[in-house]
């Protein structure tokens, strides 16, 4: 016969879990509604200076010998040293959110290795440090802290350190990967080649610009276009990827406080039953005592 304190205890236990994880949905539906504002008004610039950078060096392209003299702008075929920058969440708790990027970032890893690069990673979250660190992988950078409270100052530090590396010559690649915000219920894990750009993008007809720039500012406003774009991609990473870790957080914390409601249900059902034979004992005991007197 089952013990009935110890059922007891067990359903409390778990109606204690269900109310955590209750709150914690709760917590992170209240943080996903201003993190995906954020989210949407940032996707809007970052979408608008993606085109505005995609048109000025379309426009350098065509009409400039050679092209653009920026190294930011030409593409490695063969690259030897490979920069992976990847974002995940500092908590847990999520469901799958962490180990989707991970997953991508260990795939970009063999693919590049067999190719017969170095690849080099540097993580942002805490979730993927402990995940590489616990592998043996050894990180170039480790920055905790930044993908739970993201900044534009942050995102300028961090993607600030790549691009370094990129002009000095110690990478010929920058790929940046997160989990991004798709909508409510899906998280989409995206990819973006950061450095070098890509110029291949047809804008079409150039004389139907709006962009009117004289031949001598073209380079320097493409400096200055470019740096923006690798800031405020970084930016708009780590905002999406924290809107996207709300979202799968919401959804791990709404599956967990309904499964808890599943087990407390079969408890007390587990504990019905067991009180109901201890009931019944106790009658068999009564009547066979009596019958013993006669």
């Amino acid at each position: 016969m089952a013990n009935l304190k110890e059922i007891k205890r067990n359903i409390k236990s778990v109606q204690n879990t269900q109310k955590t994880t209750r709150a914690m949905k709760l917590v992170s539906t209240a943080k996903l509604k201003r993190a995906e504002e954020a989210a949407k008004r940032s996707r809007t610039y970052a979408v608008k200076l993606n085109e505005m950078l995609n048109e000025m060096s379309a426009k350098i392209n065509k009409f400039k010998v050679g092209g653009s003299s920026s190294k930011f702008f030409n593409e490695v075929e063969n690259p030897k040293v490979v920069d992976i920058l990847f974002v995940t969440a500092d908590k847990g708790l999520c469901g799958g959110f962490n180990i989707q990027t991970i997953k991508r970032v260990n795939a970009l890893v063999a693919e590049y290795k067999e190719k017969g690069a170095n690849v080099r990673l540097r993580a942002v979250g805490r979730k993927g440090v402990d995940f590489f660190t616990f592998q043996g992988v050894d990180l170039l950078e480790k920055d905790i802290g930044v993908s739970s409270a993201p900044t534009y100052a942050k995102a300028q530090e961090v993607v600030g350190k790549a691009v370094d590396d990129f002009i000095s010559g110690e990478c010929d690649k920058i790929i940046l990967v997160h989990n991004g915000y798709l909508n409510m219920i899906t998280q989409e894990v995206r990819q973006n080649n950061l450095i070098p750009v890509d110029m291949s993008i047809d804008n079409g007809d150039e004389t139907a610009s709006m962009m009117e720039i004289e031949a001598d500012d073209e380079e320097k406003m493409l400096d200055e276009l470019v740096k923006k774009y690798f800031e405020y991609n970084m930016y708009y990473a780590l905002i999406d990827s924290l809107a996207a870790e709300h979202s799968a957080r919401m959804q791990a914390m709404d599956a967990a406080t309904n499964n808890a409601k599943e087990k407390v249900n079969q408890l007390t059902v587990k504990y019905n039953k067991a009180r109901q034979e201890s009931i019944t004992t106790e009658l068999i005991e009564i009547i066979s005592g009596m019958e013993a007197l006669k």
